[in-house]
């Protein structure tokens, strides 16, 4: 898939120029926008018996409901009160230090066990689309070398970890494994950071009911059963400037928490936050551009970014009325959407 078809289907272009309707705009906020609340369990998308005899139920029901659900009730307690509190968990994953321990080990098990419910599936048939699979012989030669490799990586986690195919920010695919619950998302953490497209929990509390020490068993089978329709989207999602540019989607979080509250009609968020905004604009403004997304006209895009959110921030300052905040943010979200448009333009 194109950057063009993807902005279509999620909603985003319209004449060149970014116009969200409601259902695309909900669309596009579930998928990128902070999380307000705090963190859940999410439900597995099958029956705990449903993958037998690749994974047996107890260990389904075990790991779900005893491992993962620890993960979340940790991760609530370790973000309250702290910088995190709030933030989505990729971007609490994208900022936490490694010696912020509680978080990185509950926020990584919660992100990752999230992903492996999803990447696995009962089901047949599915496959990685044209556009993966160019990516995939590219990369590692053909889909065999992929498997080799990746489940190689798994043998390889000496202790408890995960084996990754992930996206560098480069747009390249590859292998890699982590210890304990360190995900591809912790930029500061891991040694080669990216987007993770598949990723194999390799602690024994996944496998080790049935296939005891055969963790090269247990790897075979959880081959069998990789969601490919997941995969596809993770690698669509991979390519996303969010993804891609931190500033740019540092910029998107602050704008998200104060316009759509904005929306609804709540000026509370914008009239506390149009100071963090201005800043965040005036660094997105003097960030280096990743290459993919130097188009014509992104520059001049930017500027107005910068020069737009300042004026909001004053015109807030000075006790601006609620329509003119209103117009003011509105317009804001209009250039922004025009640079997001730029940036997936062919």
């Amino acid at each position: 898939m194109d950057k063009r078809t993807f902005i279509k289907q999620m909603g985003l272009l319209a004449g060149g120029v970014m116009a969200l309707p409601s259902a695309a705009m909900a669309a596009f906020r579930g998928r990128f926008a902070p999380e307000a609340d705090a963190f859940t369990l999410p439900e597995l998308p099958f029956d705990f018996a449903a993958l037998e005899p690749h994974i047996d139920e107890q260990t389904m029901r075990i790991h779900h409901g005893k491992h993962h659900a620890a993960y979340v009730a940790n991760l609530n307690k370790a973000v309250t009160g702290s910088r995190f509190e709030g933030m989505s968990i990729r971007r609490i994953l994208n900022l936490l230090q490694p010696d912020e321990l509680a978080v990185r080990n509950n926020g990584g098990g919660h992100a990752n066990h999230s992903l492996f419910w999803k990447l696995l599936t009962p089901a047949e048939g599915d496959a990685p689309s044209p556009e993966l699979a160019q990516a995939i012989d590219r990369s590692f030669g053909s889909m065999d070398q992929l498997k080799t490799q990746l489940l190689q990586a798994g043998m390889d986690r000496f202790g408890s970890g995960w084996a990754w195919l992930a996206m560098s920010s480069e747009g390249e695919l590859f292998i890699s494994s982590t210890p304990n619950q360190d995900s591809p998302l912790m930029n500061l953490v891991v040694p080669r950071p990216g987007y993770p497209l598949i990723g194999i929990d390799v602690w024994e509390h996944a496998y080790y009911l049935h296939y005891q020490n055969r963790r090269k068993d247990y790897l075979e089978a959880v081959w069998q059963l990789i969601n490919w329709n997941i995969v596809n989207q993770q690698f669509q999602s991979a390519q996303h400037p969010f993804i891609v540019w931190s500033d740019l989607d540092r910029f998107h979080d602050v704008m998200s928490a104060t316009f759509h509250p904005m929306e609804e009609g709540n000026l509370a968020p914008i009239r506390a936050r149009s100071g963090e905004l201005s800043l965040e604009a005036k660094l997105l403004a003097k960030a280096t551009v990743p290459a993919q997304f130097a188009k014509p006209g992104l520059s001049d895009g930017l500027a107005r970014l910068r020069k737009d959110s300042a004026s909001l921030h004053k015109l807030v300052q000075r006790g601006g009325s609620d329509d003119e905040v209103k117009a003011a943010l509105t317009a804001l979200h209009d250039v922004f959407h025009e640079v997001i448009g730029l940036c997936m333009e062919d």
